[in-house]
């Protein structure tokens, strides 16, 4: 009998979900095929995952006149910010903070995407004793935004009309 319950209760909470026109977001796909990242440091981590993300989606390009879309980033950038600490300087809370600036055109200057802001905001409590975990916490914290915004930049991209 709870067996029974539980596959009903699992009926009635799929039929609420269908009911409320909740669906599962479809596979991304990009009206382009080449692509140039212009203004990306090497080693940003950001401009990092980006291209990692785009493999399967489109072909990144390294000169801009052969790209369908060139995405430029006018800033890409990581901050660390000490929010609290004790009269004694002890540091007790920490702000991270992930900001990109693109604007993507075409290689004729076309503009598919003015420049936009994408940012995500975190905070840390901090302590000294466990300075090495929160070092290791803080650095997946800022992969986890990362990860956000580079989602957030493909969702538009997936919407640009060429």
């Amino acid at each position: 009998m709870p067996r029974r319950r539980a596959l009903l209760g699992l009926g009635l909470g799929a039929a609420a979900l269908a009911g409320c026109g909740f669906r599962p977001r479809d596979p991304l796909s990009l009206p382009f095929k080449r692509l140039a990242l212009v203004g990306f440091d090497p080693r940003s981590p950001l401009g990092v995952e980006l291209r990692r993300r785009l493999t399967g989606l489109a072909t990144v390009v390294d000169a801009p006149a052969e790209a369908e879309v060139v995405l430029k980033a006018l800033e890409d950038r990581r901050r660390r910010v000490v929010a609290v600490s004790t009269p004694s300087a002890q540091v007790r809370e920490i702000e991270l903070h992930l900001r990109l600036v693109v604007r993507a055109d075409t290689p004729g200057g076309k503009v598919l995407i003015p420049p936009i802001t994408l940012s995500r905001d975190q905070d840390l409590s901090y302590d000294e004793k466990a300075a090495l975990a929160k070092a290791q916490e803080e650095e997946s914290l800022f992969a986890d935004m990362q990860t956000d915004v580079v989602s957030q930049l493909l969702r538009r991209l997936s919407a640009v009309e060429l």
